[in-house]
């Protein structure tokens, strides 16, 4: 998803300026033939989106001409210059890929090495350790922490990392002992599965990089106890993104039946339990994440109502017994994944709704969830308004959610906001 990321702190990286009138700074320094990294040279006008702070660069805005771009190794390192070149920045390179180049400094006497990569991870641990009390965050957001590519989990005293391009790979050997200096884990789990990394021409594994990590773990989370499947669960195991908003549903359970569809392992459902929920139902179509979800209910002294199907076969089927639930809380994976998916995944989102909303009881409250960057705020927000005009329904916006502050989002890079989660409460017309 991620992969949202410019100095690799999240912010642009300040420029010297010279102290007499025609001194050039570092962002206009010409590229010299001693430069040990190979030129890839923009076409003419092509540096703006990338001079306000995006860091990918993509295949048709290389002068292929003057620095043939397909005869570079995937992942190797490259000095990305403008048409006229000028030094723009260090990047990684992959030919085979729609985004070429991703950028790691757009400082030149900073090379990418262990050095920038301790530096970087420095900087998101200090972040996090001023936002939580706990260590079981999202440590590293990939180019919205400088790491484009990088994602690393941190739980306790363990970290599961994910690397997802060709670049990071490359540098991996740093990138580990980075995380040793500064964080000194009991073990690394290395969770290389996602079908991306196929695309980078990279192999899918998941295998311990670091130490010894148990295929469990233990986190806290609000004042309740997971244990999360690292070794095989989706993504790390768990998905911090979500955080604030399960804090925000804990307010709006008490005394309520709740309905937790695309449940995994039961993030909302114990949330909504600890909220002092009466009654919870949690839908999915896993054996294995539902398992978890029943331990986790236990771990917490709560008794899950749980049941492997289908979201929209199990809700059909409880509008048809005529079930209704105070609270309908809707997270399912991404329906967009492609620009080009996005009118299937708009109709995969009202069909989800619309359900949702029929199981409502009477002033109920629904929040719907999307992690598909590529289906907006503002389509979410139609979806629900269809939903409510074709069931004859109001609907009231009372919070707009999105992912958790362990998730930063970079200013010039919108990718890396993705996350919506939508309160509502559903009316009678």
């Amino acid at each position: 998803m991620l992969d949202r990321a410019e100095d690799y702190n999240g912010n642009t990286i300040p420029k010297p300026v010279g102290g007499r009138r025609g001194d050039q700074n570092m962002s206009e320094t010409i590229i010299d033939s001693t430069s040990r990294f190979p030129e890839l040279r923009l076409k003419r006008r092509e540096e703006k989106r990338l001079k306000a702070g995006h860091l990918w660069v993509f295949s048709n805005e290389i002068d292929t001409a003057t620095t043939p771009l397909q005869g570079m190794e995937p992942g190797s390192v490259v000095t990305l210059t403008t048409a006229s070149g000028q030094f723009l920045a260090y990047a990684y390179a992959n030919p085979s890929t729609l985004i070429c180049a991703r950028i790691l400094s757009r400082r030149k006497e900073h090379e990418p090495g262990p050095g920038l990569f301790v530096t970087r991870i420095r900087a998101a641990l200090e972040l996090r350790e001023r936002l939580f009390a706990a260590p079981f965050y999202r440590l590293v957001h990939g180019e919205s922490d400088g790491l484009p590519g990088l994602i690393v989990d941190r739980y306790g005293d363990y970290l599961v990392v994910q690397m997802h391009t060709a670049g990071i790979e490359r540098f991996g050997s740093e990138i580990l002992g980075a995380l040793e200096k500064e964080l000194r884990p009991r073990g690394i789990l290395l969770r290389n599965d996602a079908a991306s990394r196929e695309l980078e021409g990279l192999a899918r594994e998941v295998k311990v990089a670091v130490g010894e990590v148990p295929d469990e773990l233990e986190i806290e989370e609000g004042g309740c106890r997971f244990i999360v499947p690292v070794a095989a669960g989706q993504k790390t195991g768990w998905f911090y993104d979500q955080r604030e908003n399960r804090e925000r549903l804990r307010g709006l359970t008490a005394q309520r039946t709740v309905l937790d569809v695309c449940s995994y392992i039961g993030g909302w459902a114990v949330q909504a339990g600890a909220g002092g929920a009466k009654e919870i139902c949690c839908v999915d179509d896993s054996a294995r994440a539902l398992s978890y979800c029943e331990r986790n209910g236990a771990a917490n002294g709560l008794d899950l109502e749980v049941h492997k199907a289908d979201a929209f076969a199990a809700m059909r089927r409880f509008a048809e017994e005529r079930r209704r639930f105070d609270v309908v809380v809707i997270d399912p994976p991404a329906f967009v994944k492609r620009r080009k998916d996005l009118a299937k995944g708009r109709a995969g989102y009202r069909k989800l709704n619309e359900l949702a909303v029929r199981l409502l009881a009477r002033d109920g409250v629904l929040v719907s969830c999307s992690c598909s960057y590529h289906f907006p705020e503002h389509e979410l927000l139609g979806v629900l308004r269809d939903a409510g005009r074709h069931l004859g329904r109001n609907i009231q916006i009372f919070a707009f959610g999105s992912q958790a502050s362990d998730h930063p989002v970079h200013p010039a890079i919108p990718e890396t906001r993705y996350l919506k989660s939508l309160f509502c409460r559903v009316t009678e017309s």
